[in-house]
């Protein structure tokens, strides 16, 4: 790079494309409960039809993107909420591919209270429809160290360096620059903090992941709080936990059970598990392998029933699982491949030894495929185990 800036290592862009897999795949799902929809309140509030079209659309995206800075800045600043958020922040790089880890942990849906002003004015809900995936990629590329400052922009929309400083945990820039498109929402409430040429942004979160899994990641923060609301000796603090600042403990619990917080961002040494290059090659075939079924798994979709379309993404993910968890080096890998092989016979079992509509040498490649998985995935881990032993 001319710059002279390493912005990938493998193995976290494995983890986080893998991360983009399993979202995408929830999100084909349709998986999800809407506590308030928007269409109801454009129904039942609606005091004034706004015209031109054009006039809509821009009040849509100003009313889209106030609701996204203030939905993003819940999640980060409420105990329970973090949990949806988590998996975006846990790369300790900041490149494109960590813009990919999104959640799937993000069940329950309830923004649209924060779009009344635009429900009062009769915005129609299919220009949110249209709208919101638009909203979502553009805040792809700002994901990068190597566009510096953008002059007068850096005063009006999110770019590159606002967006350092919000992934970095630095003292400096923690909980800061929350927008999404617009930074004058962060310059109205308090929230905007510009990247200082004396600070280096350090990337990841407080309390460091530790694994290349993004189910695990998704998903770790809330079991924190499971086993803290259980440990903890007030029923009060059971209860508040939940709804406290990310991060809050009960005295009691912080005192028996010490988590490891970063203190000091800039002494940090970054998560590696140190895989040979054909480890990572391997994984890497894994991943391209998950990305093929998750396309033909969105082709499918409408010719089967919802059960059987929740057994294929539930094999997407135990796929995902187990490479991931292979990649952190962990023994249980093994047993989830032959968890993913026996899931995968028995849904061909089930079709007759049809996959999804394909048969013939589909049939035979995947049922090679999922023995050498197997192989594989043992003879990586037992190549570790032996030069651990030798070294």
């Amino acid at each position: 790079m001319k710059k002279g800036i390493k912005v990938n290592r493998p193995v976290d862009m494995i983890s986080s494309l893998s991360s983009g897999v399993t979202n995408t795949t929830k999100d084909g799902l349709k998986f999800g409960i809407v506590l308030i929809s928007y269409s109801w309140l454009v129904e039942h509030f609606t005091l004034y039809k706004l015209e031109p079209v054009w006039a809509a659309v821009v009040v849509a995206f100003v009313v889209q993107d106030f609701t996204g800075y203030w939905m993003h800045r819940l999640n980060h600043r409420v105990n329970v909420f973090w949990n949806r958020h988590i998996i975006h922040h846990s790369s300790e790089e900041f490149n494109l591919s960590c813009a990919l880890r999104q959640s799937i942990s993000e069940t329950v849906h309830f923004g649209a209270i924060l779009m009344i002003p635009a429900a009062i004015l009769g915005v129609p809900a299919n220009i949110f429809s249209v709208l919101a995936p638009i909203h979502l990629f553009m805040q792809f590329w700002y994901h990068t160290r190597l566009i510096d400052t953008m002059g007068w922009l850096e005063k009006i929309i999110v770019t590159p360096s606002h967006h350092r400083v919000h992934h970095a945990i630095n003292p400096q820039y923690i909980d800061k620059n929350y927008g999404q498109i617009l930074i004058i929402w962060d310059k109205m409430f308090g929230s905007f903090q510009p990247e200082l040429d004396s600070v280096e942004p350090v990337y990841g979160i407080l309390r460091p992941v530790k694994t290349w899994n993004p189910v695990i990641i998704n998903y770790k923060h809330l079991w924190q709080l499971i086993q803290d609301a259980f440990y903890a000796e007030r029923i009060w603090d059971k209860i508040r936990i939940w709804f406290m600042p990310t991060g809050w403990r009960p005295e009691d619990v912080a005192i028996k059970y010490p988590i490891y917080t970063i203190e000091d961002p800039f002494r940090v040494e970054k998560y590696d598990t140190n895989i040979s290059t054909p480890f990572i090659i391997w994984s890497f075939i894994q991943l391209n392998i998950a990305v093929t079924l998750m396309f033909h798994f969105f082709t499918v979709i409408p010719q089967h029933t919802m059960a059987m379309n929740y057994c294929y993404a539930a094999l997407l993910m135990v796929h995902i699982f187990s490479f991931t968890s292979a990649m952190d080096r962990k023994r249980y890998s093994i047993g989830v491949e032959l968890l993913k092989m026996l899931m995968g016979f028995s849904l061909l079992y089930r079709q007759d030894f049809i996959w999804f509509g394909l048969d013939g040498v589909y049939i035979y490649s995947l049922m090679i495929y999922l023995i050498i998985s197997v192989i594989m995935t043992w003879y990586f881990l037992h190549e570790y185990k032996v030069n651990a032993a030798h070294s």
